[in-house]
């Protein structure tokens, strides 16, 4: 298969990218890795006539943290994030994530932002900003907006991005001390799409009870899904097998997945339970070993 015609612009600096996507508004989109946008140009599902490769705008992409906080540029590779000491002692959830997007190859040339702004609700990603509390920073010649996960994802592959906006960095606070995570998922065969995931994060205090708990969902729903109920019964729990699969049975009550050739509805939500009371056990297995020397934990502490 061959793209439809598409006029091809290579700005070299955000204010000329921004000026281009102000000027071309619907008819505009933007390309960053190319692995999800590539396809769809290719099978004639997208025909965007003008391209607006931002690939060579290096303010885009960098991992840094400052006062506690880190600061994604979104055209980040997936695999410069996933290779970050910065991000694997401090906001592990993120690169035990990507460990399960695709293929190293895809990690190579696909981009943190891209992943986010294509919205997939079987992509790792936004399920892992999620869980974290992430925030998105849009930027047009309008100025910025910063945007929560609970407002920026609206459907599939579909986002709150106006035409002349671009994702231009993704905020990640601070984890705390005594924190465990997982990301979970399940798929046929590796690299495939998955059918069903979950994200979690536990935080308990020197006793061991929970102290905050975050659950994101993958695959439950057209957007990620925050377990929000499910979070607000483990607090003050020793998270056990029982108490995770309490919680676990809570968090997909109120879900309807869309069933296909790979899985039906029933299925996936059968899934999707056991991949929260998974994430949760050993969330909360690791957070009780955050913090001590020689054992491994998320060492968010060292922040």
């Amino acid at each position: 298969m061959k793209p439809p015609r598409f006029a091809y612009h290579d700005p070299r600096t955000l204010d000329e990218a921004l000026a281009l996507m102000a000027e071309h508004g619907d008819e505009g989109k933007p390309l960053a890795g190319g692995q999800s946008l590539v396809p769809l140009l290719n099978f004639r599902l997208a025909y965007p006539e003008h391209l607006i490769d931002v690939n060579r705008i290096g303010a885009l992409a960098g991992v840094r943290r400052d006062s506690g906080t880190l600061y994604i540029g979104a055209m980040t590779r997936q695999a410069t994030l996933e290779r970050s000491r910065l991000v694997s002692d401090n906001w592990p959830l993120l690169t035990e994530a990507l460990s399960y997007v695709a293929h190293a190859q895809i990690r190579n040339r696909g981009t943190v932002g891209g992943s986010v702004a294509h919205a997939d609700p079987a992509a790792e990603l936004p399920i892992a900003f999620t869980a974290l509390d992430a925030r998105f920073r849009a930027r047009s010649q309008r100025g910025d907006r910063m945007i929560d996960p609970a407002d920026f994802f609206v459907t599939h592959l579909t986002t709150t991005l106006e035409p002349d906006e671009l994702l231009v960095e993704i905020e990640v606070p601070a984890v705390p001390p005594r924190t465990g995570h997982a990301f979970v998922e399940y798929s046929r065969r590796h690299g495939d799409f998955a059918l069903g995931g979950a994200a979690a994060l536990v935080t308990v205090d020197e006793s061991g009870r929970c102290e905050r708990a975050a659950v994101a969902l993958l695959g439950a729903a057209p957007t990620p899904v925050r377990a929000t109920e499910a979070e607000g019964m483990l607090a003050g729990e020793r998270i056990d097998e029982r108490v995770a699969a309490a919680a676990a049975d809570r968090a997909v009550a109120d879900i309807s997945p869309t069933g296909d050739i790979h899985g039906s509805a029933e299925y996936r939500k059968d899934l999707i339970e056991v991949m929260v009371r998974r994430a949760l056990t050993t969330a909360a297995e690791r957070a009780g070993t955050a913090n001590q020397p020689g054992r491994s934990g998320n060492g968010a502490s060292a922040a």
